[in-house]
């Protein structure tokens, strides 16, 4: 990774053409550059020459990593057992308070539904109304027992 980063960041440095030596890009994780090789070694690990000037790298800083005390991550932080406990069990009186609500949604559904042969109301003189109120309450069904189904198995998965 540093040296990756470090290869992004080579500059090239005007030097005095006396002063120069021969650079090689080695491939391969990591690439590597040198000038510590002889042409035989570099032709052998397939380097290639760097024309110009000597170049310097520039190695990028680490990152600093996160102290103990504060946790960065959920998964850094252990809960207490008991808290956690306490956690589960407010979860499960939220979702058996939302299962029965859900249960007596679905029962006055059912008791408006009445087998689909609900008695038309007074805003439904037109047939295709009523098949239309029908036909929501019976999609509405569904849906809630599906619903209630989900709440049930939420609730199962709980320890």
């Amino acid at each position: 990774m540093l040296v990756r980063t470090a290869l992004a960041c080579w500059l090239a440095i005007v030097g005095s053409a006396s002063a120069q030596t021969t650079v090689y890009r080695c491939p391969g994780p990591p690439v590597l550059y040198t000038d510590s090789i002889t042409l035989k070694e570099a032709q052998d690990k397939s380097c290639r020459k760097i024309e110009g000037g000597p170049i310097t790298i520039v190695q990028a800083q680490r990152p600093a990593a996160a102290s103990a005390a504060e946790p960065s991550r959920i998964g850094d932080a252990r809960i207490d057992p008991a808290q956690q406990r306490s956690r589960d069990g407010e979860r499960r009186r939220v979702l058996e308070t939302e299962l029965r609500e859900a249960e007596a949604r679905l029962a006055a559904t059912q008791r408006d539904y009445a087998g689909g042969n609900a008695e038309r109301r007074g805003d439904e003189r037109n047939y295709q109304r009523y098949l239309d109120r029908m036909a929501e309450l019976k999609a509405s069904i569904a849906r809630q027992e599906s619903d209630l189904q989900a709440l049930k198995r939420e609730i199962s998965k709980l320890p």
